[in-house]
């Protein structure tokens, strides 16, 4: 499996890349965390480390510490927009229940 990116979230990923050129990708993991045990992150890739995989799509490398792989393989990553607030939404396969405001989530 892999980790894919809607339309949205991928134009979001690149505007944060056209700022910072050095950057070598978005790093996308999971961190515990919030009510449900973990939460994710995404942040802008310095380096890509030799526990890292990286996916690519449409020119844009998404980087994961394989640890983390488990736990989000095959997760579809949103940006969205309502009202005033932004954010990525993610659509997790693995995830067996989320918190209320969707900032966290369990596995089996």
């Amino acid at each position: 499996m892999a980790i894919q990116l809607t339309a949205a979230a991928r134009q979001r990923m690149q505007d944060f890349l056209a700022k910072e050129p050095s950057a070598v990708g978005v790093r996308f993991g999971i961190k515990r965390t919030g009510c449900s045990g973990f939460g994710y992150t995404v942040d802008l890739a310095d380096a890509i480390a030799e526990n890292d995989q990286v996916f690519e799509q449409d020119g844009l490398s998404i980087v994961i510490d394989r640890k983390a792989l488990p736990f989000v393989d095959g997760t579809e990553i949103d940006f969205q927009r309502q009202g005033i607030n932004a954010s990525f939404v993610f659509r997790n396969p693995n995830a067996t229940g989320e918190c209320g405001c969707g900032e966290s989530f369990t596995v089996g």
